[in-house]
């Protein structure tokens, strides 16, 4: 009998407790980082010898390495170390996406001496070498090749977008 006591007041407890909690929702997952941008995101329009129209994508960040691609492969002598080039850029910043110079607002080419060791930042140096005569490429430069954190009148740590026609080498 007092075994039915105790199960009986177990019952009643049983049924007198409230119900398990419910879980807690699971946290939303962090939004996955945008992925890298190559070359091919970014959009060129113009003929070698005008002046061309940069698009730095929003959907992409920057690179982290130096990204080239003929957009035009010349004919003509190709650059090497030690060569001259005289070329026509234009140049777009990334952060902000705006075309910061263009030799063709100079009416004038650019001169570019001693490629490999020209007075320019690093990812011309580096990124103009294997064009030829006539050719127009696409440079991306990451900061550590462009001016890095000193900026010298570029926000410091900007990736630069070039657009360079050879326009001749020797």
């Amino acid at each position: 009998m007092r075994s039915l006591a105790v199960l009986g007041l177990l019952v009643t407890l049983a049924g007198c407790s409230s119900p398990a909690p419910e879980p807690a929702p699971a946290p939303a997952a962090a939004p996955a980082p945008p992925p890298v941008c190559t070359v091919d995101d970014i959009g060129v329009a113009g003929d070698p010898g005008s002046k061309p129209t940069i698009t730095v994508p929003d959907t992409c960040t920057p690179p982290a390495q130096l990204l080239s691609k003929d957009l035009v492969v010349g004919t003509g002598p190709e650059v090497v170390l030690g060569s001259t080039v005289q070329t026509h850029y234009d140049l777009v910043t990334w952060s902000d996406k705006r075309e910061l110079d263009a030799s063709w607002f100079r009416g004038e080419t650019f001169p570019l001496e001693k490629v490999g060791d020209a007075p320019v930042i690093d990812g011309w140096n580096e990124g103009v070498v294997g064009m030829r005569e006539g050719g127009r490429r696409l440079l991306v430069i990451p900061p550590d090749k462009a001016y890095g954190a000193g900026g010298r009148g570029i926000a410091p740590n900007e990736t630069l977008v070039f657009v360079v026609d050879a326009v001749q080498v020797s």
